[in-house]
């Protein structure tokens, strides 16, 4: 008999299709018992009800230990959709303080899985968020008539002190975003938003724990599953100790009051912020509870714009405060001696250009060049120095090594602060100008405005203080930062880690002796302070949009510095109007913890003064 092979075919292919959907089915059933954990969750859903237990957010002290942030307990009103009952709504608004309008419109907000991704009726839903101690009260007498709700405490941020809203950040509700980059948070967590909330946050947040509940066949909660014995304790997240001075950054927020600008104190031995001040600012209670959303708007439709710190984010042209930098690279570069003299006749004059001075003696070297302000000798220093085909062959390689020294004083890049949001200020290259005049096309009578700090130059606050704190420490700087130990962790080695200029210190000394005499007999008068050796410069910055900016950088004491500052005044003409007295304040108030008799007169001239009107920007109450 004839063997079929046809039909030996086919049982080949019905056995191997047979095979195929066992294989199918198998898969399916791993995929379902295995990898899918939606029928376990509606299984243990049941059964247990897994509520988490945030952790004590950790608190903020300042340098001298006292308390800055703290916790306070909140309650969030929670309810597991397939568990609620009937029950009387009207009864439950009124606990709530809220209208039924309010209350349907929450639940549909709730149910839409466009506003609410991960909406089910087995898991958690967070009907109303930071109940008052009174709310929270009524709610909990009356809390079994309301089957299916429950209450979840929460922990909310409060400020002991009306300071630092711009450093200490804030907290808010998790985005999509955050969901999506870390599988720490769920929908309805808090995480760190600006300031040190923000760039701390995973020291900050602790580790969540876990208590589970048993339920009956009725789903009516039994009591603690295995004793609690299964239950997850949070971990507490780790307290800060910042460098700041709570009561030198309020007292700093108070002399900016009615003025925008900055101020920037900083421990020159250490690069710890002692005050970081942004104005105008605002109260950080206001970004906490309830009214957040409302404040924040306020905030952000403020014409002042008080969420933008500008100490660190602001970049300005530096004016005066600059000269120090370009003393310091003609020395170094050999192109000035302490015997170089330059004229200036009421300005630096070539030709038919002209940048203007003020009257003084002439010719002048350096340190009285300092002490004096003069913008001659420093026009004067820097065509010399990218006129010097001789050392540098071309103009642009001159201007590189120009530029590379200020980089190494820590202008033109970010410095590396732990906050967010940093600028990196403007110093122009060789390119930038090419590509403005044309290769071959400029020289140094071109661009001779930036040897004062004017032109295209453009620095934070931060990098004009960290300068005072270089000079002050003869040619070195640690990275400026807000947090000074991490309970429990060891500090960024970023941070404690000297950076040095790469120019000779004993330079660094004719600086100090150009800003010392500045403040006894030159143009920072003001800042001479009784039985303290003050070393500053002042800065008026030439402002095309309106009055000039007002800046002040120095430190103190001159040997052994202890504080060094930058304080810039927008729309505040001179520097020694408002720059240098708010320094002097500042640095005063930091060393000898009051201000004299004799200068309280100062003090109350700038806490009642407003700048603002020059600005022509009327804030938003």
């Amino acid at each position: 008999m004839r063997k079929d092979y046809n039909l030996e075919k086919r049982k080949y292919v019905i056995g191997g299709f047979i095979i195929l959907i066992v294989f199918v089915y198998m898969i399916k059933l791993f995929e379902l018992q295995i990898c899918d954990s939606k029928y376990k969750t509606y299984a243990d859903s049941n059964a247990f009800l897994k509520k988490t237990i945030y952790p004590s957010r950790g608190l903020m002290y300042d340098r001298k230990g006292k308390l800055v942030v703290f916790n306070q307990p909140a309650y969030d009103v929670m309810f597991i959709p397939r568990d609620v009952q009937p029950f009387d709504t009207i009864d439950f608004c009124n606990t709530l303080q809220i209208t039924r309008e309010d209350f349907d419109q929450r639940i549909s907000d709730i149910k839409n899985h466009r506003k609410n991704p991960n909406y089910s009726l087995y898991t958690q839903q967070r009907f109303m968020t930071h109940l008052s101690a009174q709310d929270y009260g009524r709610l909990q007498e009356k809390l079994y008539r309301y089957p299916g709700f429950f209450i979840q405490k929460r922990i909310l941020r409060k400020y002991n002190y009306i300071a630092g809203a711009n450093i200490l950040g804030n907290i808010r509700e998790v985005n999509n975003t955050d969901l999506k980059n870390d599988e720490y948070y769920r929908r309805g967590d808090y995480t760190g938003d600006l300031g040190i909330e923000k760039s701390y946050e995973k020291y900050l947040r602790g580790t969540k724990g876990e208590e589970i509940l048993i339920r009956d066949a009725n789903g009516k909660i039994k009591g603690r599953y295995n004793d609690g014995n299964s239950d997850i304790a949070p971990i507490a997240g780790k307290d800060l100790t910042l460098g700041i001075d709570i009561e030198l950054q309020k007292y700093g927020e108070q002399l900016m009051q009615n003025k925008i600008g900055a101020i920037v104190a900083i421990e020159p031995s250490t690069g710890e912020i002692l005050a970081l001040v942004s104005s105008p600012t605002y109260n950080p209670n206001d970004l906490v509870g309830r009214a957040r959303g409302k404040n924040y708007r306020r905030l952000v439709n403020d014409k002042t714009i008080p969420l933008y710190d500008r100490a660190i984010m602001a970049a300005y042209p530096p004016g005066s405060t600059f000269k120090p930098t370009q003393g310091l690279i003609l020395r170094q570069e050999g192109i000035v001696t302490p015997h170089t003299a330059y004229p200036c006749y009421m300005g630096f004059i070539y030709g038919r250009l002209k940048v203007g001075c003020h009257g003084h003696e002439s010719p002048i070297t350096l340190v009285p060049s300092l002490r004096t302000s003069c913008n001659a000798y420093f026009c004067w220093g820097l065509k010399n120095m990218l006129d010097k085909k001789s050392k540098y062959g071309t103009t642009g390689n001159a201007f590189e090594t120009w530029k590379k020294h200020l980089v190494n004083m820590g202008y033109g890049y970010r410095l590396g602060i732990d906050l967010p949001g940093e600028s990196r200020g403007f110093i122009p290259n060789e390119k930038f100008y090419d590509k403005v005049y044309g290769q071959g096309r400029w020289n140094a009578l071109t661009i001779i405005s930036i040897a004062i700090g004017q032109g295209e130059i453009l620095a934070t606050p931060l990098q004009i203080a960290n300068l005072a704190a270089t000079i002050a420490n003869r040619g070195y700087f640690y990275t400026p930062h807000v947090v000074k130990d991490i309970v429990g962790e060891k500090i960024d080695s970023t941070y404690i880690t000297p950076r040095y200029t790469g120019i000779n210190s004993t330079y660094y000394e004719e600086i100090v002796e150009g800003m010392r005499q500045a403040v006894t007999s030159g143009t920072c008068r003001t800042a001479n302070l009784k039985n303290i050796e003050v070393c500053g410069k002042t800065g008026t910055a030439q402002n095309p949009h309106g009055k000039d900016h007002s800046a002040f950088m120095g430190f103190a004491p001159k040997d052994n510095p202890k504080i060094a500052i930058c304080v810039y005044v927008q729309n505040a003409g001179f520097g020694a109007t408002y720059g240098v007295p708010i320094g002097s304040l500042m640095m005063e108030k930091y060393l000898n913890d009051s201000i004299a008799p004799e200068r309280k007169y100062l003090e109350q001239r700038m806490l009642e003064s407003n700048t603002m009107i020059f600005s022509g920007i009327k804030r938003n109450y």
